[in-house]
């Protein structure tokens, strides 16, 4: 069961990572007229937490297909695990605030992540 919860924490945030791909430059288009540097930048963030979030829940489904029950295993997750917990928190003190629901979504994916992660540590 653990191994279970493990994957799908990590297929979660991984899932959650690469859909941060696709509307890249939709989202930017979204900010209106920007410096070149700004759009750049907002470019950057934008692919970068997809990126962050891909490895997070790469590391989660590669360790647990390797050996859940390893020491190191245990230290992935937890690290995991506290990286999504900041991110939500980044994000429900940012994105949040923002009328457009896929900004919402993303604290309660991140927990959500984070919580099945700890879950299949703790069982």
């Amino acid at each position: 069961m653990n191994a279970a919860l493990l994957l799908i924490g990590g297929v979660t945030a991984a899932g959650w990572g690469i859909a941060h791909l696709f509307p890249t430059r939709k989202i930017v288009a979204g900010f209106g007229e920007l410096s070149d540097d700004n759009r750049n930048i907002i470019t950057m963030e934008w692919i970068a937490e997809g990126a962050f979030l891909i490895f997070i829940g790469a590391s989660v489904i590669v360790v647990t297909a390797i050996d859940h029950t390893a020491n190191v295993a245990r230290a992935t997750y937890i690290i995991s695990a506290v990286a999504l917990v900041a991110m939500a928190i980044v994000s429900l003190l940012t994105g949040f605030k923002i009328d457009f629901p896929p900004y919402k979504l993303c604290p309660v994916i991140f927990t959500l992540s984070a919580l099945l992660i700890l879950a299949g540590t703790l069982v």
